[in-house]
């Protein structure tokens, strides 16, 4: 199917449930949901994978993958780069975005079920997640990518890995914030973390090429929102022709004729969070070619050679797709998370009536 054009309003969730039903099937009893049936998991994409069981109402399924997460978390608040089951995938190294992303995650499924004992479950693990990742912040406001097998970190920062983890301290600090706990220096290390991402671009990739042939380092900014307004539209503009190819979708390197779906997927939510709504609807309405009789979609589509490549149709981008989907037609109270910045204000309204229902 192709041409599905999504408004406000309009989520197609009969069209979208098998998309749902294939990430139920491919989550463990654990809780688990691994890239696929028979591969590993990551922190990251596990977490994005229960994003979108969130969003299409599979509460339960969505905290069993929370709590399978928090149960292997290691005690100095990280995780390892995957697993398969309880056992250790890859001990190379341990990456901060990654492990922050358990916030981003936490934070959408609180929007959406507001339920306060998550909430309060999850706070640990989020806390010491946070409090790993920020370790780890130099005094020039980067982070660094990642420690290697014995702690030591790995000496560099990446643009849209840092760009992740600005979005996870905005969903930290709003969790914090809602449940009274005072975490300040969050707000001042997501502060320097924004200023070096806008200020000071030779904090990054310093010891390696630059990672600007890929796409993400150019629309993850605007996506997390470092970079917003009149500034983000204008950044998308500068290179959409190096990167998006007319009725396909987005490219994941500059040099390399592979489109793939869930980077095309969060250009959706990066456009509309430049205020392009026309644009991301029409990206959107591309995807649904490379989609499945059982809902699920190809990685990517290789131009030249003219093939599904790879052979694998993750379970995170299914999720991608619900989020995508959310996002156009506004479903749920979390539809909004990629498309704005909402800081909560410690003396808010709002946030001493969030605290009150808590407490």
């Amino acid at each position: 199917m192709s041409g599905l054009y999504l408004s406000r309003g309009l989520f197609p969730e009969e069209f979208l449930r098998p998309t749902v039903e294939f990430i139920l099937d491919c989550q463990q009893d654990s809780g688990e949901i691994p890239w696929f049936e028979g591969g590993y998991t990551d922190p990251w994409d596990h977490v994005e994978s229960a994003m979108g069981l969130s969003i299409a109402g599979e509460i339960e399924a969505a905290h069993r993958a929370y709590r399978w997460l928090a149960g292997m978390q290691l005690e100095d608040g990280s995780w390892w780069a995957s697993y398969r089951g309880a056992e250790i995938d890859n001990t190379t190294r341990r990456e901060t975005n990654f492990v922050a992303y358990i916030a981003t995650g936490v934070w959408h499924h609180y929007l959406i079920t507001q339920d306060d004992d998550f909430l309060r479950e999850l706070w640990p693990t989020v806390d010491r997640a946070m409090g790993f990742v920020l370790s780890l912040q130099s005094e020039h406001g980067e982070i660094d990518w990642a420690v290697d097998a014995n702690g030591k970190p790995k000496g560099d920062a990446l643009v849209t890995g840092c760009s992740s983890i600005y979005k996870s301290l905005e969903c930290a600090h709003n969790i914090a914030v809602t449940l009274g706990e005072d975490r300040a220096h969050w707000r001042l290390s997501r502060k320097r973390l924004g200023d070096a991402l806008r200020l000071k671009p030779g904090r990054f990739d310093r010891t390696w090429a630059p990672k600007s042939r890929y796409s993400m380092d150019w629309f993850y900014p605007v996506l997390t929102g470092v970079i917003q307004g009149k500034e983000a539209r204008a950044r998308l503009a500068s290179r959409w022709d190096e990167f998006v190819e007319d009725g396909l979708g987005c490219r994941c390197e500059k040099q390399e004729p592979w489109v793939t779906i869930a980077e095309s997927c969060e250009l959706v939510m990066a456009l509309l969070a430049a205020g392009d709504h026309a644009r991301a609807v029409k990206v959107y309405s591309w995807l649904q070619q490379w989609r499945c009789k059982d809902g699920s979609y190809w990685t990517g589509y290789q131009m030249v050679e003219d093939l599904l490549w790879p052979d694998e149709k993750p379970t995170w981008t299914a999720a991608a797709i619900l989020l995508a989907a959310d996002a156009l037609t506004e479903h749920t109270p979390a539809s909004r998370l990629f498309c704005s910045v909402q800081l909560l204000d410690e003396a808010s309204d709002e946030a001493r009536e969030r605290r009150v229902l808590i407490d």
